[in-house]
């Protein structure tokens, strides 16, 4: 995939005034409601309707969808809207059914990327095709993994191809679904800047009040596209019923999004300002993040010396860590000043954190 900008052809030529946009339920549920709800979505930005017809589910018992009759509903939603087609594929049959019913966009979904096995199954299925095919990145932060899966598609002629970000699976709890890990995002676009790049804000969060938000983060690091589930009822829907929005309050969404459009030199500046300081956002929310997790190990460090009734400052040890990261901080570029700085803030922090555990 040396030059990654033979493939961004199919998303240039669309000539889009705005994000590409993919919308619609999580689960093709029945004929009444995939056609409901592209009705609904058909004058909005929308430009591929997608449904699940194949839910690869985390344990047996739960809904895993309708099937490939769900793939005369989709050819229904485009006769009847004219709004192009999308599903997600996840073995050689579903390639067969879904080429045979004319869909136009292709998924991979991120329990098949882990998989080069069955990534390069699909890759044999669709050789030569000239679909859309994009590829989710897998359930782990794993880069080499996702680049993987996309070449392996590549290597089989397939030239339409892009990417989608949903965001990594975490034992920790967080606020997230599955955590976006920006800047695996980042490092992936820096490598195939021209490959499209769509994010699916419905998986990363898990939540539909917290869509809009990702959705501009996404759209501020320069990514080409959003995945939105949408569902008429999304309270009632078969799967995923927390992250769906209604097709009213997706257009909203897009109405409100700030979308910085290249125009003029002056723009660019803004743009890529924007962009960086977009990253800026990222890590620094990272930094905290790792922050809190070093005062919480604090707060067992304090339970156990007060304990053990051990002292809190213990001079040895600060002095080692401060030697220790100031050479690591040269290495990267920071001065001994701003380490110094830096670890002496921590360090009090850390003292206060044990200070109120030994005298709580």
């Amino acid at each position: 995939m040396e030059n990654s900008k033979q493939m961004r052809t199919w998303l240039d030529d669309m000539k889009l005034d705005h994000p590409l946009v993919i919308a619609g339920p999580c689960s093709a549920e029945t004929e009444e409601q995939v056609l409901k709800i592209a009705h609904e979505l058909k004058d909005s930005d929308v430009n591929y309707f997608r449904a699940g017809i194949w839910k690869p589910r985390t344990r047996p018992g739960m809904f895993e969808g309708v099937g490939a009759i769900g793939l005369k509903w989709l050819k229904k939603v485009k006769e009847e809207t004219g709004m192009k087609t999308a599903t997600e594929v996840a073995n050689k049959a579903h390639v067969d059914l879904a080429l045979e019913h004319d869909v136009d966009l292709l998924w991979i979904g991120a329990r098949s990327t882990v998989s080069p096995f069955i990534m390069q199954e699909i890759a044999d299925a669709l050789e030569g095709t000239d679909k859309i095919v994009l590829v989710k990145n897998p359930i782990n932060p794993d880069l080499s993994l996702w680049l993987g899966g996309i070449e392996r598609l590549y290597t089989a002629n397939i030239k339409n191809l892009g990417a989608i970000h949903r965001g990594f699976s975490t034992y920790e709890k967080t606020k997230y679904r599955n955590i976006p890990e920006w800047q695996l995002a980042i490092e992936f676009q820096n490598r195939f800047p021209d490959l499209p790049l769509i994010n699916d804000p419905s998986h990363i969060t898990g939540k539909r009040d917290m869509i809009f938000d990702v959705s501009q983060t996404a759209l501020d690091l320069n990514f080409d596209g959003l995945m939105i589930e949408t569902h008429y009822d999304p309270d009632n829907a078969w799967s995923d019923a927390a992250q769906q929005v209604t097709p009213t309050v997706l257009k909203q969404i897009m109405r409100d999004l700030k979308i910085r459009k290249e125009t003029n030199s002056e723009e660019d500046y803004t743009k890529e300002l924007s962009n960086l300081r977009a990253q800026i956002d990222v890590i620094d929310n990272q930094l905290l993040d790792i922050l809190g997790k070093r005062m919480k190990t604090s707060d067992g460090i304090g339970a156990l010396k007060k304990k053990k009734n051990v002292a809190v400052l213990q001079s040895t040890r600060w002095n080692e860590i401060l030697g220790k990261m100031i050479l690591e901080g040269e290495s990267r570029g920071l001065s001994e000043e701003f380490v110094l700085k830096m670890f002496k803030a921590i360090h009090q922090e850390s003292i206060n954190h044990q200070e109120k555990i030994i005298n709580g």
